[in-house]
């Protein structure tokens, strides 16, 4: 298990869902954990309860993460908590499939406020708060951004645009030590999935498409996440890692 003994971690839209298993995962390798979430502070409380009951410090921020300021606010309450900040976790996002013929402008604005412009701004807060020796900033992307999908052009603009400032920002901030990597999840099992009127097309064309026959869990993602929060991961920065079973 990688070693975060030490570090502090934020993970965004950490409340259910991939974000929880991330959280869970850097808690259980020794990382103290915001826990951020929007609307849904019975489950994040929930989550931050786990922590604590296992031995880790956690607490629960809530924080809209489309409004700029909001990142603010959230990177003050870590600090105050916990007295630094080394990892940010951008997991925070949302999506929408639909055919061209049905695509409203509110649909464009509300997927790039949080998943382009809200993740933006969370690195922002990352990078000022970062201190000399450096921090990780992972974002969650999909594989969508590089094979994008019928009637999910703007959420596969949204994850390209991530991983078009995943290297950007690789390189900026390289020489101050931050490294920044994008992680691409294909298909995984989560209460969004369950959610969704398609749930049972996602499900079906996940497994024919799956090299290893299976739907990813959550969990699977959040093992990548540790690794790449940890100092083993030091030489790695600026990459995008298809994280899917060989889902393309």
């Amino acid at each position: 298990m990688p070693d975060l003994k030490g570090k502090v971690a934020i993970v965004t839209g950490a409340s259910k869902g991939i974000g929880a298993a991330i959280a869970e995962k850097l808690a259980a390798s020794g990382a103290a954990v915001v826990v951020n979430y929007a609307k849904s502070a019975s489950e994040a409380d929930s989550l931050v309860r786990r922590i604590r009951n296992g031995g880790s410090r956690a607490i629960a921020v809530q924080a809209d993460l489309s409004q700029p300021a909001e990142a603010e606010k959230l990177f003050q309450r870590a600090i105050k908590e916990f007295g630094r900040v080394d990892v940010l976790v951008n997991n925070a996002g949302t999506y929408e499939f639909l055919p061209l013929s049905g695509i409203q402008e509110d649909h464009y604005d509300r997927l790039f406020n949080l998943n382009v412009k809200g993740l933006l701004f969370a690195s922002q807060q990352a990078a000022a708060a970062f201190a000399d020796g450096g921090g990780s900033i992972i974002n969650i992307s999909s594989v969508v951004s590089v094979s994008p999908k019928p009637n999910a052009s703007v959420y596969s603009a949204t994850k390209a645009a991530v991983d078009a400032l995943t290297k950007s920002l690789a390189a900026e901030l390289g020489p101050r030590k931050i490294l920044v990597n994008s992680i691409l999840p294909g298909v995984t099992e989560t209460e969004g999935l369950h959610a969704s009127p398609a749930s049972d097309n996602f499900r079906s064309y996940a497994l024919s498409q799956t090299p290893l026959g299976r739907i990813g869990q959550p969990q699977d993602i959040a093992g990548v996440v540790a690794f790449l929060a940890s100092d083993d991961a030091k030489w790695i920065t600026g990459q995008l890692i298809s994280v899917s079973g060989g889902l393309q």
